[in-house]
């Protein structure tokens, strides 16, 4: 399990990406569709990594909190 954050950019595109595994991004027109769309990011980026003989990354993310300004 990966914590993903999600979000809706100025065009009304839903946008998700990991932390935990940088540069692991995706999108959707629809919140469900960029779900979705991230599974198969993260499953994708992950097997880059093994064929690569490179390490994953953990999970390390404990609490993501929303901060206003």
């Amino acid at each position: 399990m990966r914590h993903v954050l999600i979000y809706q950019d100025e065009d009304g595109a839903w946008c998700a990406e990991v932390p935990s595994l940088p540069g692991c991004f995706s999108d959707g027109t629809t919140y469900e569709e960029a779900i979705e769309n991230i599974k198969d990011a993260m499953q994708l980026f992950i097997e880059s990594l093994e064929a690569r003989g490179l390490p994953i990354p953990e999970d390390n993310y404990h609490h993501l909190v929303a901060v206003q300004l």
